[in-house]
């Protein structure tokens, strides 16, 4: 089997894009094909750690019975749902996600942001899944499902690796959200708790670095205060799972709604009232600082979000 690498596939590793392209094989036969000289790169034995090229031509060597066991396209689930885009260029989309939608999804649910994003590609013709050798646009980072806010979306392979980049450097790119907590907090302070996750749980719980916990600091300032709660503006420095709602239940101060970490008589009390059965957490803004590389035309750009009805409502029925 024969492959021309085009720009949207350059700049990956060839074993993950093999891995991508016959993505139903097991990583042993992967590696297999490599140590057997079965995968070639302009007619040259490929290295496992090659990177690919602009104009590369991969050679494969398999088995056809091989090829239609492992070889599986990627099947677009129509979904029936709208983006609510905050920017759009070539390279990346920028969303405003609601509170109840998944980002993306390790099993077999169709609704996700993902599956929405992909569907609304292949409509413009941006994006063809039986072309698109393993590769799928999506998007860049996480939100939990009922926290709503900005979401960047990466349109293509330069545009995902670019993304996940600044996510993991995080010092050219600053993340802003709004939450509802109890009680009256302080008007601006720092909150480092190292954290460790707890899989079978789903939880993340206090730890040091020495028992493996991961450096997680939250940074924010009281926006507004009510009688029994506080209206902040969270700032990350690190991006820890739950980080914003396991630190401010670590210092009593929960998030509203928070069915994890939060007060179980507030929540009802929220619930009842306004009816609030998820947290009350809003990722309220993005922005590009001064990053180099493909995406530096981004600099110094913004995008906010703005607060949810449903929560502006409740603001106005607290003041």
């Amino acid at each position: 089997m024969e492959i021309t690498i085009t720009s949207a596939e350059a700049n990956q590793r060839i074993d993950k894009f093999v891995r991508r392209w016959i993505k139903e094989a097991p990583l042993s036969f992967i590696y297999k094909l490599f140590r057997q000289k079965d995968v070639k790169v302009n007619g040259k034995k490929a290295k496992i750690d090659y990177i690919l090229q602009d104009g590369d031509r991969i050679d494969i060597y398999l088995k056809p019975q091989l090829l239609d066991k492992f070889k599986k396209d990627y099947v677009i689930r129509p979904v029936k749902a709208k983006l609510d885009i905050l920017y759009e260029d070539t390279n990346i989309l920028v969303v405003n996600k609601p509170a109840g939608l998944i980002v993306q999804s390790d099993g077999d649910t169709r609704m996700t942001l993902a599956s929405i994003f992909l569907e609304y590609l292949k409509e413009k013709g941006e994006f063809d899944p039986t072309k698109s050798f393993g590769f799928l646009p999506g998007p860049a980072h996480r939100l939990d499902r009922n926290t709503s806010g900005v979401v960047i979306c990466g349109k293509n392979l330069m545009a995902i690796q670019e993304l996940l980049r600044l996510f993991r450097e995080r010092d050219q790119i600053d993340k802003t959200y709004i939450a509802l907590v109890k009680g009256q907090i302080d008007e601006e302070g720092r909150i480092d708790i190292p954290l460790k996750k707890d899989p079978e749980r789903g939880m993340v719980y206090k730890s040091t670095l020495k028992q493996g916990g991961k450096t997680a600091i939250t940074e924010y300032q009281r926006i507004k205060a009510y009688s029994d709660f506080s209206l902040v503006k969270v700032h990350l420095l690190t991006g820890r799972t739950h980080q914003i709602r396991a630190h401010f239940a670590f210092i009593s101060h929960p998030v509203v709604g928070d069915g994890k970490y939060g007060d179980f008589k507030v929540n009802k009390e929220f619930d009842d009232l306004y009816g609030l059965h998820y947290q009350f957490l809003h990722a309220a803004s993005f922005s590009f600082l001064n990053p180099s590389g493909p995406l530096s035309y981004l600099s110094g750009r913004a995008f906010e979000a703005p607060l949810p009805a449903k929560l502006k409502e409740i603001l106005d029925q607290l003041g």
